[in-house]
């Protein structure tokens, strides 16, 4: 029998191991087949709300942030682009990439879960910063990746400009720090499962059907 999921998935536009995450999820959820029927949800997550609006050099930033040296950022860039590329991803981020914030983008997300397809989005804003290396702080980036995800434009547009979404996105993001979330990606099944990191297809696989025999 076909067991419901549900799956909060907690991340942010600018986490490349978010990518690697979601594309593991995916693929597991294609091998369990009609075993579950999986409704996932995208959550905000902001790995730096504070950032200035020009944002920062990516090496520079990993290295003020984390500590970690030139050569130590360019070897964990291309462990994810590998990993990225496993599951069919094109990571193109190199020492001159940039961090950003990604508040509007998060604002959008809310939006096209309310309205249509956020996984259609989700995937369109991690191309267009990842793939692409375009701001995703920038209202143009941001509605040319809706429009690409078949939404609509001129209304994606609107609830940019107009600040629309800004209260909910503020009280998700609380809320799940509250639960305990503190790094992404989190996927969250059933409000009681936690799995943590950008876990390959094989371990979630597992997990899922572990929970499927539990629900």
């Amino acid at each position: 029998m076909t067991k419901p999921l549900k799956i909060d998935f907690v991340s942010d536009v600018s986490c490349p191991w978010c990518v690697v995450g979601l594309g593991g999820l995916e693929a597991a959820l294609e091998r369990v087949g009609d075993l579950v029927d999986a409704q996932i949800h995208f959550q905000p997550f902001e790995l730096n709300p504070n950032m200035a609006p020009e944002g920062e050099n990516i090496v520079e930033h990993v290295g003020r942030k984390y500590g970690a040296t030139r050569e130590q950022s360019d070897a964990n860039r291309q462990a994810i682009r590998d990993r990225a590329a496993a599951v069919g991803f094109t990571m193109a981020t190199d020492e001159n990439s940039r961090i950003y914030n990604t508040f509007d983008a998060h604002r959008l997300l809310h939006w096209a879960g309310e309205i249509g397809d956020q996984a259609a989005l989700k995937k369109a804003l991690f191309e267009a910063y990842f793939t692409d290396n375009q701001d995703p702080s920038d209202h143009e980036t941001l509605v040319r990746a809706a429009m690409k995800a078949g939404l609509d434009p001129h209304e994606a547009h609107e609830v940019l400009t107009s600040g629309r979404y800004a209260q909910e996105v503020r009280q998700a993001e609380h809320a799940w720090q509250a639960a305990g979330i503190s790094s992404v990606p989190a996927v969250v099944i059933n409000d009681r499962y936690l799995i943590s990191g950008g876990q390959p297809a094989e371990y979630f696989e597992q997990a899922l059907r572990q929970i499927a025999a539990e629900a």
